[in-house]
């Protein structure tokens, strides 16, 4: 009986010890991990003590993003198929060009109500080509007045004379080279661009100080099709935008590119292009440039 009542206490004995190990062992990594995860905390403290949330690390050529700008394009097609790049619709039926009118409605919201883009207001400025902003200003940009392209007249698509809206994506330092030169303007420049530059430096030599914008159609038929097109306000973005700083409320310039009379029941590729000594055009990339197609049946 006694060496039956030394066994069972020499067996507990080693439960005990095996218990007493595995707790030791739990310990060893509740310490080990809250160790590292205190380390990996301190490395990320000290790396976002580094950066700037205003100002990139990487600019200009240093970045994945280069140094020429893209364009971009709204109305925005239905999310269903977003990587589609055609507006269509049907000029006499509402609910068909509803979505494109909501599209650039929501686009253009943060441009009506100033107030609804974060540290826009105080320092919004009405910038001009004599006026450039100082480092705590931001330029207005006041789309409430370009008819037609406005909100009240539904940008125009319910008279088969679309509105579509171009934008020049953001470069952070990027400074526009402007052509301030008319006798040595680029070959492959519209002929209607070039006599537009000329014009304007006869009214006025610093309103060459912007980025020019052009849409032709991309065929000799696209552009026999695409008809009249009007640039409101203006053909071009003001060079007083730039650089961009990532300025508190600070909002993209942007342009309405009204189509008067585009053909119906045709398909119309059309391309549109940036004008600057320092934009590059490249089709397959899509920099500098932004194609779009528009069928109105």
């Amino acid at each position: 009986s006694w060496s039956i009542y030394i066994e069972i206490l020499r067996k507990e004995f080693l439960v005990g010890q095996e218990e007493v190990q595995w707790t030791k062992i739990g310990v060893f990594y509740v310490i080990f991990y809250g160790v590292l995860a205190a380390l990996f905390a301190v490395c990320m403290w000290v790396f976002f003590q580094t950066l700037d949330p205003r100002i990139p690390t990487c600019k200009l050529s240093g970045s994945l993003i280069g140094t020429s700008p893209g364009l971009g394009f709204r109305p925005s097609p239905p999310s269903d198929n977003v990587e589609s790049t055609l507006i269509w619709y049907k000029g006499t039926d509402p609910e068909q060009y509803q979505h494109w009118t909501k599209s650039l409605e929501k686009f253009l919201e943060v441009y009506r109500k100033p107030g609804s883009t974060p540290g826009r207001g105080q320092n919004i400025y009405n910038c001009d080509y004599d006026r450039p902003p100082n480092e705590n200003q931001v330029c207005d940009v006041d789309v409430k007045n370009w008819f037609p392209c406005t909100q009240e007249n539904k940008f125009n698509y319910h008279k088969s004379a679309p509105c579509v809206f171009i934008k020049l994506n953001k470069i952070y330092d990027w400074v526009p080279e402007y052509y301030n030169d008319t006798d040595n303007l680029p070959e492959k420049m519209p002929v209607s661009l070039k006599e537009h530059i000329v014009k304007q430096k006869k009214l006025n030599p610093q309103l060459l100080k912007t980025i020019w914008v052009s849409c032709e159609g991309e065929s000799p038929a696209d552009i026999e099709n695409i008809g009249p097109i009007k640039y409101i306000p203006r053909r071009g973005f003001p060079g007083y935008f730039y650089p961009y700083k990532n300025s508190e409320g600070y909002l993209s310039p942007v342009m309405a590119i009204h189509f008067e009379r585009p053909r119906t029941g045709i398909l119309i590729n059309i391309e549109c292009k940036a004008w600057a000594r320092n934009i590059v055009h490249d089709r397959q990339d899509r920099v500098g440039m932004v194609h779009f197609e528009l069928m109105i049946d």
